[in-house]
């Protein structure tokens, strides 16, 4: 009998798979304000994908615990919605839009055990992180301020350049 999709599972990575093969040369284009548009193939995404799911990997995240993004909706955001449910754990999506009160809140009784931000909101997350209670890293996508980076790490939590932990990823 012939194979068809309908016989392989729906899952996060067999969504993945399919994309990064059958659209391989398609690509990815994030947009932010005046700067020039970013582009990287499916390819190109699938690769990063498991990178990230390695990186996260290598900073003690398993199965069940929760990984929050605090970010805005670009190709690294997509990368996260591929590799943490890829990898068994679970994608919590924190609202930049509610106040920090109320996200570290969210943050905390979700269990956040990883938190993704997106460097240009490193200003609105640093208010939250001394409330998300339960968060040991905090990975920050994008060129940051060194300033801002150092706010963030004095909240006594690892903070983690994202592209590095790509680089140093299988």
């Amino acid at each position: 009998m012939e194979s068809t999709m309908m016989d392989i599972p729906l899952t996060v990575t067999s969504i993945l798979r399919y994309g990064t093969t059958a659209f391989a040369d398609k690509e990815v284009v994030t947009c932010a304000g005046d700067a020039p548009p970013r582009r990287r193939t499916y390819a190109a995404l699938g690769e990063r994908v498991a990178r990230l799911a390695n990186a996260l990997r290598s900073l003690g995240v398993d199965g069940d615990q929760r990984v929050g993004t605090f970010m805005w909706n670009n190709a690294e955001h997509l990368e996260a919605y591929y590799a943490i449910p890829s990898m068994g754990a679970v994608l919590h999506t924190l609202n930049i839009r509610l106040s920090a009160d109320q996200v570290g809140y969210i943050a905390t009784h979700a269990g956040d055990y990883a938190v993704i931000v997106d460097a240009s909101l490193i200003p609105l997350f640093a208010k939250v992180l001394p409330l998300a209670e339960t968060v040991k890293h905090v990975i920050v996508s994008g060129p940051a301020d060194a300033d801002a980076v150092r706010s963030l790490a004095e909240s006594g939590r690892a903070v983690h350049s994202y592209e590095d932990l790509l680089d140093a990823a299988p």
